[in-house]
Formats: C-alpha cells, sequence, structure tokens
C-alpha cells in the first residue's frame, strides 16, 4: 500500500507539476507585458508556443515511449522542462525588454517539448503499471485528480507569487520540475519488456490498423477530450475577464473565484475514477451524466448573467467534466493493446492540447461580438456534441462479473491449463463490422 502511495504521488506529480508550468502565469500575463514592454499579443504567445509544440511533438513522443520504453521518454522530457525553465527565469531576471522576451519564448519552446513527453506518457504507463482493470481505472482517477488540482492551485500560486516579483511564477517552474523528476527517478520502476519492440514500419502498419477497426470509438473520445479542455479553458478565461472588468477583481482574490468551479471538477474526477472501477458500462454511463451535466448547466448559464449564478452553474458544469475526464482516460487506456497504447493516447492528448489553445480566442470572439447568451449557448452545443458521441460512437460489450458462472468456469481452466482464452478489452470495445 505504501509503495502503491510512492508510485501515484510520482506519477500525479508529472500532470500537477506540467499544470502549474502553464497555467500559473496566466494570472501574471499582463504585468510581465508590462514590465518587458511589450503588447498583449506577444505575452500571450508565451502560452501558445508552449501548447503549439507540445501538439505537434506529442504523437512522436507517444511512438517513442512504445518503442523504447514509458519512462526512457518521461524522465528525458522532464529534464528538458527543468533546462526551458531555467532558461525562461534566467532571461527574465538577467535581461530587459525584447532580449529577455526572446529569450523567455525560447525557454517556453523547450519547455512545451518537454511537456509532450511528460503528462501524456503517464496515461498509458498507469495501464502498464497495474494489469488489473478496477486498479488502473481507480488510479487514472487519481492521476486525473493531480492534473485537475494543478488547475486549481494555478490562478492563486500564480498570482501569490507574482504579487511579490514579477517573474517568480517563471522561476518557480524548474524548481517544480526538478521535483518531479526526482520523485519519478526514486519511485518509478518499470518492469524490463519481455519482447523486442518492433520496427516503425511494423508499428505503423498495427497503429494503421487499429485506428481502421476502432476508429469509430476512438476518434469520439479523442474529440470529447478536446471539447472538455475547450470549455474548461474558454470559460476559464470568460471569467477571468469579467472579474476585472466588470467587478475590478484582481490578484489573489480573483485567483480564488477562478478556483471555485476546478475544486468541483477536481474533486468529481477523483470521485469518477473510484466509481467507474474496471466496469466498461459504467465508463459509459457515467461519463455521459457529466457530460449531460455540462450541456443543462451552460444552456441555463446562457440566459443568467449575475455573477452567482455564472459560478455557481459553472461549478456544477465543471463537476460534469470532472466525471467525464477520468471515464474517458479508462476507456482509451484499457481498450488499446499495450504495444500501441503510448501513441494512441498521445493522439488523445493531443486533441486535448488543441482544446486548450482554442477555448480562449473563440471565445475572446464570441465575446466581443455575441455577448453573452450566444457564448454559452455554443458552450453547451459543444457540450451536447460530446454528450452524443459519447451515447452513439461508445458501445462496450456487457461486463463481466465474477458473480458469472461461465465466467468463474473459464477462469478455472485457465488456472489449469495455464491459458488464457480471454478476449483483450480492445475486441470488447471493438463494433463489429460487417464481412466485406
Amino acid at each position: 500500500m505504501q509503495q502503491n502511495k510512492g508510485i501515484l504521488l510520482a506519477l500525479g506529480s508529472i500532470p500537477l507539476m506540467m499544470t502549474l508550468g502553464n497555467s500559473m502565469l496566466i494570472p501574471v500575463l499582463p504585468e510581465i507585458g508590462r514590465k518587458l514592454h511589450v503588447n498583449s499579443f506577444r505575452i500571450s504567445m508565451l502560452i501558445t508556443v508552449y501548447a503549439v509544440v507540445a501538439i505537434l511533438l506529442i504523437p512522436i513522443a507517444g511512438y517513442l515511449s512504445d518503442r523504447f520504453g514509458r519512462k526512457a521518454v518521461i524522465v528525458p522530457s522532464l529534464v528538458l522542462t527543468v533546462i526551458g525553465g531555467g532558461i525562461s527565469a534566467a532571461g527574465a531576471w538577467l535581461l530587459q525588454d525584447m532580449a529577455a522576451y526572446w529569450t523567455i519564448i525560447g525557454g517556453r519552446l523547450l519547455q512545451g517539448a518537454g511537456a509532450a513527453g511528460a503528462f501524456p506518457i503517464v496515461i498509458p504507463l498507469v495501464g502498464d503499471l497495474y494489469e488489473d482493470e478496477n486498479e488502473a481505472s481507480k488510479n487514472l482517477g487519481v492521476v486525473e485528480t493531480y492534473n485537475t488540482f494543478g488547475k486549481v492551485l494555478s490562478p492563486i500560486l500564480g498570482a501569490a507569487l507574482g504579487a511579490v516579483l514579477w517573474f517568480l511564477p517563471l522561476a518557480v517552474i524548474p524548481v517544480l520540475c526538478l521535483i518531479s523528476l526526482i520523485l519519478v527517478l526514486w519511485l518509478i520502476h518499470v518492469p524490463k519488456r519481455k519482447n523486442q519492440p518492433i520496427t516503425f514500419r511494423e508499428f505503423a502498419g498495427k497503429v494503421k490498423q487499429v485506428l481502421a477497426e476502432k476508429g469509430r470509438w476512438l476518434y469520439a473520445i479523442f474529440a470529447m477530450g478536446g471539447i472538455c479542455m475547450f470549455v474548461i479553458f474558454g470559460v476559464l478565461f470568460y471569467l477571468s475577464d469579467i472579474l476585472e472588468s466588470r467587478y475590478n477583481l484582481h490578484g489573489v482574490w480573483k485567483g480564488f473565484v477562478l478556483a471555485i468551479p476546478l475544486v468541483s471538477l477536481c474533486l468529481c474526477s477523483y470521485l469518477g475514477g473510484k466509481i467507474i472501477g474496471k466496469h466498461k458500462k459504467r465508463m459509459k454511463w457515467i461519463g455521459l451524466s457529466g457530460l449531460v451535466i455540462l450541456t443543462i448547466s451552460f444552456a441555463i448559464l446562457g440566459f443568467f448573467e449575475h455573477i452567482y449564478v455564472v459560478i455557481g452553474l459553472f461549478t456544477l458544469g465543471g463537476g460534469g467534466i470532472g466525471l467525464a475526464l477520468p471515464c474517458l482516460d479508462a476507456l482509451i487506456t484499457k481498450g488499446i493493446e499495450k504495444e500501441e497504447r503510448g501513441t494512441i493516447t498521445a493522439l488523445y492528448s493531443s486533441m486535448r492540447f488543441v482544446g486548450v489553445s482554442l477555448g480562449p480566442p473563440v471565445v475572446s470572439l464570441l465575446q466581443g461580438r455575441s455577448g453573452h447568451g450566444l457564448l454559452f449557448g455554443v458552450m453547451a452545443g459543444v457540450g451536447g456534441i460530446a454528450a452524443l458521441l459519447m451515447l452513439l460512437a461508445v458501445k462496450p460489450e456487457q461486463d463481466e462479473t465474477a458473480d458469472d458462472p461461465s465466467v468463474n468456469r473459464r477462469k478455472a481452466t485457465e488456472e489449469l491449463t495455464g491459458v488464457s482464452k480471454e478476449k483483450p478489452l480492445s475486441s470488447k470495445l471493438r463494433r463489429k463490422t460487417p464481412a466485406k
């Protein structure tokens, strides 16, 4: 039990540090822009370059993790984030104006490259370390909770550090990543592979086959993950703006208000991971329930602009997203064979980063041209699309139970013969296609 807690601490520290390394800058971006004498577009690139580089490199990191092992990719990636964070912090501390700006941008590029090989690889690593489906699903929920807790902590910690010294959030990022690196090296021990890694040609053929056979539900989960992140970061951007422009709320107090809906997301993510276990049907219906809650709460939110109603309904919708995320993680992790799991989950993580990148600019456009009603109508609409995708595209077969006599007989036979006849979970999630 103690060893398992240590493993989860090391695994969870990766998404926690990666989230803090990006989101913690959001509250202090205006102050950084003033100190460096650059406009708002250029200062927004501190977030954009990080996300864009990660989107481009995540699939490559996924393949490398399948080819050479998860830890062999995670450790160098964390080293890269430490180096990149150190470059950004040094540039802010020692240089001025545009020289400091471009040095920080260079460091953020390296951080984004490191992030591509860190958190996205954690999801398949959990599936590798925990063969029991119930244990894996529960621990995926714990890891997702670390990720959402990072979102809760980011606005508060970023604003507090920025109040002390404008570049202190940049200086803290490499320290946090170094802590995560030490935990991974100390606590994560991945079993050696029994099989020789396949060539790139063989690997590409297998991934193509996986997408051809299971694309219906895989693409749906990719889209749902992107939609969840799009909604979270889009509405956080909107809420951050109106708290300053309408209610004159700044600094740490604004960070606390932004954290309220994220606490709901964090708590529901943890509970969702514990509830779903290894039950694939349960993953679908709990995930669907969360997406329906998101859709309904945002549809109602479009008719009200009072700040307490906005925060309350966003908190409810955030809880719905928290229920959905561990279900998506578990479905995609346990539905793919271990050899292709890193690349497929990396594609899923790329879609989540796409949602992160699109949320703020899309919301900015909608907010400027159409106002509150259409903004949340669009958010409710994309939430409804995600719910329909979960309902129609994800078709897990009936779960087996310990009380099923046929299951017990099969297990007894396997124990006697040493031969397992159980089909992989990927075949259970696969929709049967008619013969050509």
